[in-house]
């Protein structure tokens, strides 16, 4: 346990906020994810999924700064979210449609696992660098995501539920992310660095090439 200082009390403020930001994402594949799950895997899922991303959080911690210069990784991790959230698209568009239920508790898990590979790249980077490396920071923000993860999960869940419209916000939202990790992929940085307006302008197509992709497919499930 470091001295208490306000240095100390700025930092784990920043940390707190951090986890506040970063729970999001994480949170919004885990509720979309178990959305078709009966009530007690849903829970299940909800505990296994932000175990799962916090577990990946403290192994990528210490690997964090090497794995974001290994060329292609977030390219690839990309574009499984924009595949990731499509899926879930599909997979709603079938359970709500009231045909069999689209995801099983393991397959649950598999989304969630590989979503959540591909986005702590980033999110545990910004825990690392304010914890400065101090070992009771890293371990008090990787602890703190937990309860984070797990809460907001469950409401996001339960929203979910009852207006289904939320399911293509959280599509949308995972398609703004993998749009962000393409562009910030080492090699594809080198090679365009495109003004802040452009740049947005790119995250907003990546929400709405899912949203539109989505919709195509689930329509053409429904016609078959």
């Amino acid at each position: 346990m470091p001295e208490l200082s306000l240095q100390l009390l700025i930092d784990i403020f920043a940390i707190v906020l951090i986890d506040l930001l970063l729970a999001g994402d994480n949170a919004v594949i885990i509720a979309l994810a178990v959305k078709s799950l009966p009530d007690r895997e849903k829970k299940l899922g909800i505990l296994i999924g932000a175990g799962v991303a916090v577990v990946l959080r403290i192994g990528l911690t210490f690997f964090a700064a090497q794995l974001l210069q290994v060329s292609w990784l977030k390219l690839v991790g990309g574009l499984a979210i924009f595949w990731i959230a499509i899926k879930l698209l599909t997979d709603a568009a079938d359970h709500d449609a009231g045909g069999p239920q689209a995801t099983s508790l393991m397959s649950a898990i598999w989304y969630i696992l590989v979503a959540d590979i591909t986005m702590s790249v980033d999110n545990i980077l910004a825990v690392a660098g304010t914890s400065k490396g101090s070992l009771f920071l890293l371990i008090f923000g990787l602890g703190l995501s937990i309860p984070f993860v797990v809460f907001t999960s469950k409401i996001l869940s339960t929203i979910m539920d009852k207006y289904p419209v939320i399911v293509w916000v959280g599509a949308a939202i995972l398609g703004r992310v993998g749009a962000e990790m393409i562009l910030t992929d080492p090699v594809i940085a080198k090679i365009y660095h495109p003004p802040f307006v452009v740049d947005v302008a790119i995250q907003a197509g990546g929400a709405l090439l899912v949203v539109a992709a989505g919709w195509l497919l689930s329509a053409k499930k429904k016609a078959a």
